[in-house]
C-alpha cells in the first residue's frame, strides 16, 4: 500500500515537472526566440507610364509576362510626334542659315574702314551674329526634344520583371505620367520579417536567416539587411492644427508591437516561383 502511494507521488510529481519544463520551453521558445511567422515576401513595383500623350496604337505584352529590359510594351501614336519633329527640324534649317548670314555680315562690316562704316554699325551686326547664334542653340535643343518625344512613344520595359496589372488596350488614351501598367523586377525579391519588440534586441545586421514559405517549397537562406526605424503610431495621430491628437484612452492590455525587419535572400531556386505578397515563416539561426 505504501508502495503503491509513494508511486503515485512519485509519478505525480515527474509529470508536473514534466508540464513546468515543457511549459517553459514552449514559453521560451515562443517569447525569446528570435522567429515570427509574420513575414512578407516584397519585391520592387515599377509603374511603368508613357512619357508624352496620345492614342495607344500597339500593346506588345500580356498580363503576368516576363518582359527583360529595354522590351517593348506599348506604343503611342507617333504622327503628331513626328510631325513635330519635321517642324523643329525645319526651324533648325532656318536659324541656321540666318546665323551663317549674319556672322557673313558682321565679318564684312569688320573689314571695312572707318570711314564706310561706323563703330555702331559693327557692334550692332557682331550683335545680330550673336543672337542668331543662340537662336540656333535654341532651336537644336528644340529639335532635340521633339527627337526625344519621337522616341518616347515607345514604352519600354525599365528592368527585367513580370508584367502585372496590365490595364492598357489597343486605342486607349494614354497621359503622360499616368501609370498604365506595372513591373515586378524579378531580380529585387526580399522578406520582411515582422518581429516583435520584445524580439529586437536578440537580431543583429548580417543574422542569417532561414526562410519557409508556405507549402512544400524549400527552405530559402538570407541574412538580416536592416532594421526599420519607425512605425505608424494610431494613438498619436496629427490633428488639423497640426497638433498631436492624443488618445484619451487605452487599451487595457497592451500588445507589443511589430517592427518591419527586411531580410535579403541569398538565392532563389528556379523552381520556386515568388511572387509579392507570399506569406512565410521568418527564423534567425
Amino acid at each position: 500500500m505504501k508502495l503503491r502511494i509513494v508511486f503515485r507521488f512519485v509519478c505525480t510529481i515527474t509529470i508536473l515537472a514534466l508540464a513546468v519544463l515543457l511549459s517553459r520551453g514552449l514559453w521560451n521558445r515562443y517569447m525569446n526566440s528570435s522567429w515570427t511567422r509574420d513575414g512578407r515576401v516584397r519585391a520592387d513595383v515599377i509603374k511603368v507610364a508613357a512619357d508624352v500623350s496620345g492614342i495607344v496604337v500597339h500593346v506588345a505584352v500580356k498580363d503576368n509576362q516576363l518582359v527583360h529590359k529595354g522590351e517593348l510594351l506599348f506604343t503611342v501614336d507617333r504622327e503628331r510626334y513626328r510631325l513635330a519633329l519635321d517642324k523643329a527640324n525645319a526651324a533648325l534649317a532656318a536659324r541656321k542659315a540666318e546665323m551663317a548670314m549674319r556672322q557673313q555680315e558682321a565679318e564684312r562690316r569688320a573689314q571695312l574702314e572707318n570711314v564706310v562704316v561706323s563703330a555702331e554699325i559693327r557692334e550692332n551686326a557682331r550683335s545680330q551674329a550673336d543672337a542668331a547664334a543662340a537662336l540656333y542653340q535654341e532651336a537644336q535643343v528644340a529639335a532635340e526634344t521633339a527627337k526625344l518625344n519621337l522616341s518616347r512613344t515607345a514604352v519600354r520595359s525599365p528592368v527585367d520583371g513580370f508584367i502585372t496589372n496590365l490595364n492598357v488596350h489597343t486605342g486607349d488614351f494614354a497621359s503622360a505620367g499616368d501609370a498604365k501598367l506595372a513591373v515586378i523586377d524579378k531580380n529585387s525579391f526580399w522578406v520582411y520579417g515582422y518581429f516583435e519588440e520584445t524580439k529586437l534586441h536578440l537580431l543583429h545586421q548580417g543574422d542569417r536567416v532561414e526562410i519557409r514559405l508556405l507549402g512544400d517549397a524549400p527552405v530559402l537562406k538570407g541574412r538580416i539587411e536592416s532594421l526599420a526605424r519607425g512605425i505608424s503610431d494610431r494613438d498619436n495621430p496629427t490633428s488639423r492644427e497640426l497638433l498631436s491628437d492624443v488618445n484619451p484612452v487605452f487599451n487595457w492590455v497592451r500588445l507589443a508591437q511589430r517592427v518591419p525587419v527586411r531580410v535579403k535572400i541569398d538565392q532563389i531556386p528556379k523552381n520556386v516561383p515568388l511572387a509579392a505578397g507570399m506569406t512565410c515563416t521568418v527564423i534567425v539561426k
